[in-house]
């Protein structure tokens, strides 16, 4: 039955009351999204419960984003390529070459020909990274597109290939001692927007919020399309807005440590607040924000994007209407680059240097974040955010389970069991659906 515009539903067809499927349904949000939020929360209220509740402590799921936000930028590149039905195996051995490269460029290459407090330095050194990164992706979607070899075999001597130039290029020595300024790039305490801009930021992001729903009715209005009930629009904002400013007011529950700000207190003699000095929204967040917000405008709102949907839900067709899907492809490989590029930028101001292992281990955690997101394996299907909150959800499960005391491999074994069943429901809800 169709409802007015403007007014809840009130009854379905038969006369019957509506349920909460048909209310969700009438406010267009997608059951498979809602239900992995409805998972992300379920896992930390689980492991709230077995910690008596550190989990949940400002710090910890500060930490907890800041080491989600590496695999949660690639993992909005992953769902590029896993719907255009490749995958990449080598991202994180590309985030170990860009990693060095960023360690080498600003402790031994730039120094002596820019000097060392040029305040250009991290920024040459970001740019250059961020070129290598878009190379090797470039490198390998021409192998994949133009060459034909399939994408599992190049990525996978991709991974084997650059991890061994990563050993090359510092010769199995860890590089340390980076830009002071890139290293803010890491998150930490001196590496957030602190109370104030986070407020601020929290209050621009709401009005986003508003500003979209607002140009969405009335782009359906303009060209005919069913609109969404009055009460369903002001719902999402009302949602939408609460957890943006909830998020903000959690990151700046986070404090200084108190050695911290004393020193911080000294070094600019004022005095360190009352209560404390709030952190705020670490970088590494805002990073991903904005990431998130560019690769899916550029998913959902540019050419590119829909050639990439295009061509994962049907090749043939996509290649008879025109697309060049080869340069599509190798596209996709170059803006994972990019992505690994900026994941590195992350990885190497956390650890304010590179060492071999940066990277390792990546790509189950980034291929696992894009599938348990909802990214199709049978191609052109998956969105960005999806991803973004399926890589929340595994690094809440992971950061959950060495919290009650459980080793890397054992987790691996939890990460690997979420993989096969998020695959495994793919494939049945594909059957279902023929």
């Amino acid at each position: 039955m169709t409802e007015l515009a403007g007014t809840a539903p009130k009854s379905i067809e038969g006369g019957k009351r509506p349920t909460i499927r048909d209310l969700i349904g009438s406010a267009e949000v997608d059951l498979r999204t809602l239900g992995l939020v409805a998972a992300l929360v379920g896992v930390l209220f689980v492991f709230a419960l077995l910690t008596g509740g550190q989990i949940l402590e400002p710090v910890n799921i500060v930490a907890m984003s800041v080491q989600t936000a590496s695999i949660a930028i690639i993992a909005t590149g992953m769902v590029l390529i896993i719907v255009s039905r490749n995958i990449d195996l080598s991202v994180g051995s590309i985030v170990g070459v860009v990693s060095m490269v960023y360690a080498l460029l600003m402790t031994d290459i730039l120094p002596p020909i820019l000097g060392f407090n040029n305040p250009l330095l991290w920024v040459i050194a970001l740019a250059l990274g961020l070129l290598v990164g878009a190379a090797l992706g470039a490198f390998q979607g021409f192998i994949i597109a133009y060459i034909g070899v399939p994408s599992f075999i190049v990525t996978l001597g991709g991974l084997l290939a650059f991890r061994g130039i990563v050993w090359q290029l510092s010769q199995g020595a860890s590089v340390s001692g980076l830009d002071p300024v890139f290293q803010l790039l890491g998150g930490g305490p001196e590496g957030s927007l602190g109370a104030a801009l986070s407020w601020l930021v929290g209050t621009l992001v709401c009005l986003g919020i508003i500003g979209y729903l607002v140009y969405a009715r009335r782009q359906r209005r303009r060209f005919g399309f069913p609109l969404r009930p009055m009460w369903a629009e002001i719902l999402l904002g009302v949602v939408g807005c609460a957890v943006v400013l909830g998020l903000v007011a959690y990151a700046n529950a986070y404090l200084w440590p108190e050695g911290l700000a004393n020193q911080w207190s000294q070094k600019t003699g004022q005095p360190v607040p009352e209560g404390g000095i709030q952190s705020g929204i670490p970088f590494p967040i805002v990073i991903l924000l904005v990431v998130t917000v560019v690769m899916s405008f550029i998913a959902t709102r540019r050419r590119f994007g829909r050639y990439v949907y295009a061509y994962g839900g049907n090749p043939d067709a996509a290649e008879l209407a025109g697309i060049n899907t080869r340069w599509t492809i190798m596209k996709t490989f170059i803006l994972m680059g990019i992505l690994c590029g900026i994941a590195a930028a992350i990885s190497a101001a956390r650890l304010n240097g590179s060492t071999l292992d940066v990277g390792s281990g990546y790509e189950l955690d980034v291929i696992a974040a894009a599938v348990v997101g909802g990214t199709s394996f049978a191609g052109g299907i998956g969105t960005i955010p999806g991803a973004v909150i399926g890589a929340l959800f595994m690094q809440a499960l992971r950061y959950g389970l060495a919290f009650v005391g459980l080793s890397s491999p054992q987790q691996n074994i939890f990460a690997g069991a979420v993989l096969v069943i998020a695959v495994g429901l793919d494939t049945y809800n594909r059957r279902r659906a023929r």
